[in-house]
C-alpha cells in the first residue's frame, strides 16, 4: 500500500509532486528547498536556506512518522560549489556519525535556489 502523508504545516510546492512517500517501513521525501508552508521561495544566505530546507524536511519526516536519525540516504543539490565547505561544516548538525548514504551535486539548481535535500527514511521504532 502507497501511503502520502501530509498535514497543514507540510511544506507544500504547487509543482506536481507529493511532498513524502511511504510504502511499508520506507519513506521517500521530494525535494526540500528554501521554502513556506505555501511553497513560496525564501532567499536567504546558503546558511539560511540549507537550515531552512533541512528543518522543511523534518517536517515532512515527522509528517511521516520518521525524523532525521532515521534517514538511511541524502540527495543533496548545492547550487555553487564554493559553497561546498560551508555544506560539509552544517551537514553534521543534522545528521551524525555513522551518517547516512550521501550523495552531493553542485552546480545544478535554479538561480533561485541555492540548496536543495531529498532522502529515504525508514518509520520511526514505535516502541520510543
Amino acid at each position: 500500500m502507497i501511503e502520502y502523508p501530509s498535514a497543514p504545516d507540510t511544506p507544500r510546492s504547487h509543482l506536481p509532486f507529493s511532498p513524502a512517500t511511504r510504502v511499508g517501513e520506507l519513506i521517500f521525501v521530494s525535494g526540500q528547498a528554501s521554502v513556506d508552508a505555501t511553497g513560496k521561495i525564501v532567499s536567504d544566505s546558503f546558511e539560511g536556506e540549507m537550515r531552512r530546507s533541512i528543518e522543511n524536511l523534518r517536517k515532512v519526516l515527522e509528517t511521516a512518522g520518521s525524523d532525521l536519525a532515521h534517514v538511511v540516504q541524502t540527495r543533496n543539490y548545492v547550487r555553487d560549489g564554493e559553497d561546498l565547505a560551508q555544506f560539509n561544516a552544517i551537514y553534521p548538525e543534522y545528521f551524525t556519525a555513522p551518517y547516512p548514504a550521501r550523495t552531493t551535486i553542485t552546480n545544478c539548481l535554479t538561480p533561485a535556489l541555492r540548496y536543495e535535500i531529498e532522502c529515504i527514511a525508514v518509520v520511526r521504532d514505535r516502541q520510543r
